[in-house]
């Protein structure tokens, strides 16, 4: 989801208990990091596509099962120093049991996002540290959405990123699930896919040199 602290007055700071309390009447979505706040401004509909095609591939595969898929709606806490920050990712796995009237994910299994100009920097830097130290975490997603790669980081190999292009499939093995890379950019837009669907190129990993 798209971030903008513009939406704000500079240089605004909460307490987390502020943050709690006024969330809930904020006429817009906003994540709390490091006592600063960014609104969730809209996303493209490249953004809002991708998300609900994982999304929905995610819900088919676990219904009847005790997992359940979020999308952008759910907070999740990343504990910090000076207590938590508060984040929604665009589309959440949690397989613990989680009230009807909650607003929190305290227990995600997977979590993606999908990146935008806005939200590259905190999404792979300030984000992936707090995730990765989830202790409930195995999968931590990242897609790009103006051309077609997805990087993908694992709890079982310490974090390390492994990346995918058109032509791979990916598998989800906290919830073992399988999906092609093209079957979730489905009706994406972008020069990538366009190419793709034009029988032009098929993107594949870069082979190693030597």
């Amino acid at each position: 989801m798209a971030l903008s602290a513009k939406s704000e007055p500079e240089n605004t700071y909460l307490s987390e208990a502020e943050y709690l309390v006024t969330e809930p009447d904020s006429k817009v979505r906003r994540e709390y990091i490091n006592g600063h706040i960014y609104a969730m401004a809209g996303g493209s509909a490249n953004h809002n596509i991708l998300t609900l095609n994982i999304a929905s591939e995610f819900r088919n595969h676990l219904k009847g099962k005790p997992c359940t898929t979020f999308m952008s709606d759910i907070k999740v806490p990343l504990k910090v120093a000076s207590g938590n920050n508060y984040v929604y990712p665009d589309v959440l796995v949690d397989c613990s049991k989680i009230e009807g009237k909650s607003y929190f994910s305290n227990l995600p299994l997977l979590i993606v996002e999908v990146l935008s100009k806005s939200t590259r920097k905190r999404d792979l830097t300030t984000k992936l540290l707090r995730y990765i130290n989830l202790p409930s975490l195995l999968e931590y997603v990242v897609v790009e959405q103006d051309f077609v790669q997805i990087q993908i980081f694992r709890k079982k190999t310490d974090w390390k990123d492994e990346f995918y292009f058109l032509g791979d499939s990916i598998t989800f093995e906290s919830i073992a699930l399988m999906l092609s890379v093209s079957d979730i950019y489905d009706r994406v837009e972008n020069e990538d896919m366009d190419e793709f669907r034009q029988g032009i190129v098929v993107f594949d990993q870069p082979e190693n040199d030597g």
